[in-house]
């Protein structure tokens, strides 16, 4: 085996976004396109040398592939140890455990998370420091910059490594561990949870499906639902990753996962059902006539976090990413604890984590977590949920209407419009910059513009500062609108528009969500000419 160096040029296209490099399959699959990238992230990192990297994926089309490109060249590079889940197989969730656990120096995550996959479909590489959680800005900024002048590559020539038998092997003096993908991850989930009160639950009747969508969660799923808590097997549905995800859109969502929706709202369905996605860090939570939000999902779990074991001395405090709902800002007041409201990215909970001011986290976009891990972690929240049930021996129903009873409600809603075209967005967010020094005093309908910015964070434990995070506009009496590009996608623009209003009176609690909001998102249109500018009539999804 040797060490060869490889001539290269550089690619102008490989800026990460909110979570890593995503793009289609195609383009990664381009001469020395992801070795580019993997070179320039091991370039842009100091003391590493015989230490450990974890690596692992979501099992989407050319996982494998990179993968095996990956080992080569961190035995090229000096690590002197690569743990990587057999198959190639690691949730982000378990991923960022695994790093934490061991102690690795960090890790390298491929997925393209709730994204397609397939030959011409989407693909990602992220790296994770070693908290676990996702490299900070000035550690992506620093891969871009060395991606646009870098000129070689190193790589071992060695065999490529047996992914799917556990044991050790050797990769030019590096050794290359192949790991169970779920046994450290559920035994931890074991002790966060009460385990025994859920089995009894499931035991008595109380009837739960996970999908999970052809996707990673579904051997986790799998072990930890129909093993260790005793659901009957085929409680998970779609529970074998596969590179195509068996066609799905692996997003849990009111959209993709609507045959589960349906199901648990049938009269004879089950009593909980819930949905991941592409890599296990996103959850949808449903019971029987109802469907928990996200931003419910975060402020419900905080209220109630006592009631599972991991979480019985109390939280410290709750991050939410800017755009999702304040619910759980209410939640926050009520026990006397920090709330932190931060750009959209997990990236941005990591130094709140890690300082111990907060211990819950959540984003609109389906994702919920603590600090267990430094990541979002969909069937952590799914088993939270369960535990919460569990003790409290109430539907999920009767749990979140409780819920706003005592803390009013806020109606929330995301209206995505996919693939716009590029132009067009930045042209729509633009216009609308200029104009927020002026709509301050402004009217639409009854509403009357409190004040209106673009988000910007100061880091209250770095004094890191980032801005232009999102549009924000605020109306008197507590309703906003909020407008940006999501990061996630790979092909055009993803526009985003969050609506929501706060409803105190708890006999108005059961108004349809967007006819609850409907002069918002009528406002938001009068505003940012979003129908003007996009060209569409109506969002791709809402959710």
């Amino acid at each position: 085996m040797t060490i060869n160096t490889i001539k290269t040029k550089p690619f102008q296209d490989q800026k990460p976004g909110t979570s890593g490099l995503r793009k289609k399959v195609p383009v990664f699959a381009q001469e020395n396109y992801a070795e580019n990238f993997i070179q320039s992230i091991f370039d842009s990192l100091e003391g590493f040398a015989g230490q450990t990297l974890v690596i692992g994926g979501d099992g989407r089309y050319y996982n494998r592939d990179v993968i095996q490109k990956t080992i080569k060249m961190a035995a090229a590079s000096g690590f002197g140890k690569v743990l990587v889940g057999q198959g190639g197989i690691l949730s982000t969730p378990a991923a960022s455990h695994i790093i934490r656990k061991y102690k690795a120096f960090g890790g390298i995550v491929l997925s393209a998370s709730h994204n397609p996959g397939g030959p011409n479909e989407d693909f990602g590489i992220k790296y994770n420091i070693g908290n676990g959680g996702p490299a900070p800005e000035k550690i992506t900024d620093a891969i871009f910059d060395r991606t646009k002048s870098i000129e070689t590559y190193r790589i071992s020539d060695a065999a490529d490594v047996d992914l799917d038998m556990i044991g050790k092997a050797d990769v030019d003096g590096m050794v290359v561990e192949v790991i169970d993908p779920v046994a450290d991850y559920a035994a931890m989930m074991e002790e966060l949870f009460d385990f025994a009160a859920i089995r009894d639950l499931i035991a008595g009747g109380f009837k739960v499906v996970v999908d999970s969508m052809s996707a990673v969660t579904g051997p986790y799923a799998v072990e930890i639902i129909e093993k260790r808590l005793g659901a009957p097997a085929g409680s998970v549905w779609n529970s074998v990753p596969l590179p195509d995800f068996g066609g799905h859109h692996p997003d849990p969502n009111l959209v993709h996962a609507k045959d589960m929706y349906d199901a648990v709202m049938s009269a004879d369905g089950p009593d909980f059902g819930a949905a991941s996605d592409g890599d296990g860090d996103r959850n949808m939570v449903v019971g029987k006539g109802m469907f928990v939000t996200p931003s419910d999902s975060l402020a419900i779990i905080a209220a109630n976090a006592k009631l599972a074991p991991g979480y019985a001395s109390g939280i410290s405090g709750i991050a939410r990413s800017m755009p999702t709902s304040a619910a759980a800002d209410r939640v926050a007041e009520k026990l006397g604890i920090g709330m932190y409201e931060t750009p959209t990215g997990w990236k941005f909970f990591g130094n709140l984590l890690d300082a111990g001011k907060v211990t819950v986290c959540g984003e609109e976009s389906f994702g919920t977590g603590s600090n267990h891990v430094r990541e979002k972690d969909g069937l952590w929240a799914v088993l939270f949920w369960l535990n919460i049930v569990a003790a409290r021996k109430e539907s999920v129903k009767d749990i979140v209407t409780q819920h706003w009873a005592e803390y009013g409600r806020n109606y929330y809603s995301r209206h995505d419009y996919e693939e716009v075209d590029s132009d067009a967005a930045n042209t729509l967010v633009s216009i609308l910059r200029e104009k927020l020094a002026t709509l301050p005093g402004t009217t639409y309908g009854a509403l009357k513009v409190k004040a209106a910015d673009d988000f910007a964070y100061n880091d209250p434990v770095d004094q890191s500062v980032s801005k232009n995070q999102g549009i924000r506009i605020l109306f008197e009496g507590g309703s906003r609108i909020v407008i940006r590009l999501s990061g996630t996608g790979t092909s055009g623009a993803t526009l985003r528009l969050y609506v929501e209003r706060y409803e105190a009176d708890a006999s108005r609690h059961n108004i349809e969500t967007q006819e609850a909001l409907a002069d918002l998102i009528s406002a938001a249109d009068a505003i940012a000419g979003i129908k003007k500018q996009t060209g569409r009539d109506a969002p791709t999804v809402i959710t």
